[in-house]
């Protein structure tokens, strides 16, 4: 068996990477807390990927989630209906449509962001400096092995 293949990944790794997958994930859960009477996880899922692209084609949001067209245009309703996006025809293609944040979703997802930001950088900073590169170097190769392009490529302002 060729030890680069999932299946031969056992043991110590794998529950390491649970046991901080469970930390991020109550990072996540307390950062959205505050909004969750606002916002659903799968909205404010939106919510990040427009905030990282900016306005999308339908289609190109809809494949970013992993979601079918068609379903996600009705799921977009419920977010335009609260306020969350907006909903604009293609200036060049009046078949397009764009999906855009709202002032309301921006804040959203500026706060949650902040939140999370804060909650991280506090546990960082109880690390020593050789402590945080490891975790730092740690994250950027796992991201990369999930698909998930280095921030620098996304040019999010601010983070």
């Amino acid at each position: 068996m060729n030890p680069s293949t999932p299946a031969a990944v056992t043991g110590d790794a794998i529950v390491e990477t649970l046991t901080a997958s469970r930390a991020l994930l109550g990072v996540i859960a307390r950062s959205l807390a505050t909004v969750m009477d606002t916002v659903t996880l799968p909205q404010f899922r939106v919510l990040v990927v427009l905030s990282d692209f900016g306005p999308l084609r339908m289609g190109e949001l809809s494949e970013k989630l992993g979601a079918n067209q068609s379903s996600f245009s009705r799921f977009a309703d419920r977010m335009v209906t609260a306020g969350l996006i907006s909903r604009q025809v293609g200036t060049t293609n009046r078949r397009e449509v764009i999906i855009s944040l709202t002032n309301h979703g921006r804040d959203i997802h500026d706060t949650v962001t902040e939140a999370r930001r804060a909650e991280i950088a506090a546990l960082l900073g109880t690390l020593s400096p050789a402590e945080r590169e490891a975790v730092k170097t740690g994250f950027e190769i796992f991201a990369g092995a999930a698909g998930e392009p280095p921030a620098a490529d996304l040019m999010i302002v601010g983070l």
